[in-house]
Formats: C-alpha cells, sequence, structure tokens
C-alpha cells in the first residue's frame, strides 16, 4: 500500500511540473506573439494556434504523468528496496 501511494504521489508531482513548464512556455511565448503576430506565428492563424495548444496540453499531460510514474518506482526501488 506505501508503495502505490508513492508512486501515485510522484506521479502527481510530475503533473504539477508538466504544468510548471506548461503554463512558463506559454507565457513566454504568448508574448512574442502579442507583441509582434507576423513575425512569430510561423504562418499560423490564432485559431490554429490555440489547436496546437489543446495537442500541446494533451501531450504535456500525457509526458508528466509518464514521467512521475516512471521516477515514482525508480526512487521507490533506489530507496526502499535492498539490491
Amino acid at each position: 500500500m506505501k508503495k502505490k501511494i508513492y508512486i501515485i504521489l510522484f506521479t502527481f508531482l510530475g503533473i504539477l511540473l508538466q504544468l510548471l513548464i506548461h503554463g512558463l512556455v506559454e507565457t513566454w511565448y504568448i508574448g512574442f506573439l502579442i507583441g509582434n503576430f507576423p513575425k512569430y506565428s510561423f504562418g499560423f492563424s490564432w485559431s490554429q494556434w490555440f489547436t496546437i495548444h489543446h495537442i500541446g496540453t494533451v501531450v504535456l499531460f500525457i509526458a508528466g504523468v509518464l514521467f512521475g510514474f516512471w521516477q515514482g518506482k525508480f526512487w521507490w526501488k533506489r530507496i526502499y528496496e535492498k539490491n
């Protein structure tokens, strides 16, 4: 039971980490888009950028879950299991 909680909490930590990264990258790049849209839009419209945002959100969420799960299993084995 302790191992499951440990891995679930690490997975939650991965979700929080991806949320932080997602927010920082979007805030940074939206600043460029608002400042000079024709230069930084790569020819995409705002609606296409919204689609890119939604796809990126799903990809980052899945990456955060997988990373957290992997790290939870890794550190559980490294700290609590004797070799």
